[in-house]
């Protein structure tokens, strides 16, 4: 299996593919195109500024790859953010657009900025990314932006306000926390997607 770690050029990316070989899968980091069209199974990653990450995608023209990839995708953090319409992020930024609802920043209130550490999710469709994994599971966040709730939620956290925790629409998933921070489950949540 093709197993295809998209460079971001993000801190997190040696992290991702460790925790996936600990699965007993064989991943490439890459943004060759050809490479990344090829691919049976696509991560994003991401960790820093949206703007610094959609510069990098628009340099290496994967935005339209991105958008018309078929295998099923899974953005991680801000790669879940990237497949919105847009994000209010420094003077607001066109994302990829796959799903047509803009990222806004978290109204945590007196909490502080970034949400960071484990937080809770609540499943809110039965999906197979959370296969074996119960409603109330805890996982590792790091963020200030988020999701709302929407149409495409599949689970939710609270931190002062509800967001979306993870989302999907057709071959596109996203998770706002971290997998490879968030010890088994987020190992388990992993190996469903690499199963699918």
């Amino acid at each position: 299996m093709n197993i295809v770690i998209l460079d971001t050029n993000c801190s997190n990316l040696l992290s991702v593919k460790l925790s996936i070989k600990k699965l007993g899968y064989h991943p490439i980091i890459s943004s060759d195109v050809n490479i990344i069209s090829h691919a049976d199974k696509l991560l994003i990653p991401g960790v820093g500024s949206a703007s610094e990450i959609i510069t990098q995608l628009s340099k290496k023209k994967l935005i339209n790859v991105i958008k018309n990839i078929s295998c099923p995708t899974l953005g991680i953090c801000l790669g879940m953010q990237l497949l919105s319409s847009f994000s209010s992020e420094s003077h607001g930024v066109k994302m990829i657009g796959i799903i047509d609802v803009p990222v806004q920043l978290l109204d945590s209130k007196e909490l502080p900025l970034p949400h960071t550490g484990w937080n809770q999710i609540t499943i809110t469709k039965s999906n197979p990314l959370f296969k074996d994994i119960n409603s109330g599971s805890w996982f590792y966040f790091i963020h200030s932006y988020a999701f709302p709730i929407n149409e495409y939620t599949i689970a939710n956290s609270f931190y002062n306000v509800y967001f979306s925790s993870a989302i999907q629409k057709n071959n596109f998933f996203g998770v706002q926390f971290h997998p490879e921070k968030s010890g088994l489950l987020g190992s388990k949540l992993l190996l469903n997607f690499l199963e699918m």
